[in-house]
């Protein structure tokens, strides 16, 4: 990797918001914004990269869904950074120290300023483009893909896309990847009835509230691109593993699809000697404990963004942990 050499305040790459040569000469903008304020790249939180996070799922109990694959959104990519001027101030700081080695320095300045491929940092394109340099995705500090994204800072005029063989580049399905790691959704305890103890060999309801369990979204952006995708997250079913194996679940599989814009149904009176079509029947008492049931959810995850572009990505998930106590009937004797 060619960071090696680089001294560490130059090439610290662990610092969410901070390219391969450490800070970006402004002060980030807490705001949902970014752009150009003279020589300098103002940019937004974690980077160039905003997010609005006003469609998300809030609460206590809200958490991350994580995919139902083996699919991760990246741990790296690029974006703008620099305008000539600041890359030159970074650079020529670095090539002053005592850290890098002449064969490191020598292919640096081959690359920035002896025209293999750019010529003085590109100054005589001053406001036609950006410097573009590797990020760190926020919590993916220690994950070793984070190191990927290896490359030298390159150009990229205004309006142009990025090169097509950095396959770490910001686009609009990168920006919804990156949405997707910000996503909350609410707590997964679902309603049952009985609700305080079911018995041994009585079917148990089981339901969510569907108020609570609306689709939920996050927009992420690069302002300087005029760039943004959104990541919309909708509940599609309800996963009930009961905590035995002393047990039925309905359907047999344990998956309550979403019928009619809800998961499940609620009992009411009348319906004792109906099967719910969401729910779980215990063949054994759990004695002077409880039974540890687990709802996930699934969520179906698409995205759209203003380039027109959209899809699906992975399915995720959400679960936790409910209480059940399960006790045998009594039967009176006369």
């Amino acid at each position: 990797m060619w960071l090696c050499s680089i001294p560490s305040a130059f090439a610290d790459k662990t610092n969410p918001g901070e390219g391969s040569f450490g800070g970006s000469g402004s002060e980030a903008d807490t705001s949902a914004s970014g752009g150009r304020a003279g020589d300098t790249l103002k940019s937004g939180v974690s980077g160039v990269i905003v997010y609005d996070r006003s469609m998300n799922g809030g609460g206590e109990s809200a958490g991350a869904v994580t995919s139902s694959t083996s699919w991760t959104p990246p741990a790296c990519y690029y974006a703008p950074k620099y305008t000539p001027k600041e890359i030159e101030a970074q650079m020529r700081q670095v090539w002053e120290s005592s850290a890098p080695s002449p064969e490191w320095s020598l292919k640096t300045q081959n690359h920035f300023v002896n025209g293999k491929p750019y010529k003085d940092f590109n100054k005589d394109k001053e406001g036609e483009g950006y410097w573009w340099d590797a990020y760190v995705t926020e919590g993916r500090e220690s994950d070793p893909a984070a190191q990927d994204c290896d490359e030298l800072p390159f150009w990229v005029d205004e309006g142009d896309a990025p090169p097509a063989d950095v396959p770490q580049a910001i686009t609009p399905d990168m920006l919804a990847q990156l949405a997707y790691a910000e996503i909350r959704v609410p707590s997964t305890e679902v309603g049952l009835a009985p609700a305080n103890a079911t018995k041994v060999n009585l079917p148990t309801w089981a339901w969510l509230d569907t108020a609570e369990f609306k689709p939920v979204s996050v927009t992420a952006s690069v302002p300087l691109l005029g760039l943004s995708a959104t990541t919309t997250a909708e509940p599609v079913s309800l996963k009930i593993t009961p905590g035995t194996e002393d047990a039925v679940t309905y359907p047999a599989s344990g998956r309550c699809e979403t019928h009619d814009g809800r998961i499940g149904e609620p009992y009411a009176d009348g319906k004792a000697d109906e099967t719910p079509p969401c729910g779980v029947k215990y063949l054994r008492s759990s004695g002077d404990g409880s039974y540890k049931l687990q709802a996930t959810v699934t969520w179906k995850i698409s995205w759209t963004s203003t380039t027109g572009a959209g899809g699906d990505l992975p399915d995720g998930e959400f679960g936790a942990d409910q209480d059940v106590v399960v006790q045998e009937i009594q039967a009176v004797n006369r």
